[in-house]
């Protein structure tokens, strides 16, 4: 099964949990809050459909980390949509 994520920035800490733990898919931005990423950069639009980003197979064990370690429980997975 392949799975999406996306962070609700309203809810993100800073904390960088998750920036530490997948780095490939995850950023602190100048802001202070964490943005999804993907080979084209930092997904910094939140809340629409631009700030998602499919989750590379072999990424998938630190997303779902760095969503359970996540103090401002803002990482949302998601099914990927066929």
């Amino acid at each position: 099964m392949s799975y999406q994520v996306w962070i609700d920035q309203d809810l993100c800490t800073g904390d960088g949990i998750c920036a530490e733990i997948a780095p490939d898919v995850f950023v602190l931005l100048d802001d202070g809050l964490a943005y999804v990423k993907d080979s084209s950069g930092p997904k910094s639009d939140p809340g629409g459909p631009q700030g998602i980003v499919p989750v590379p197979a072999d990424q998938a064990d630190g997303v779902i980390e760095s969503a359970e370690e996540c103090p401002g429980e803002c990482i949302f997975i998601e099914p990927a949509e066929s």
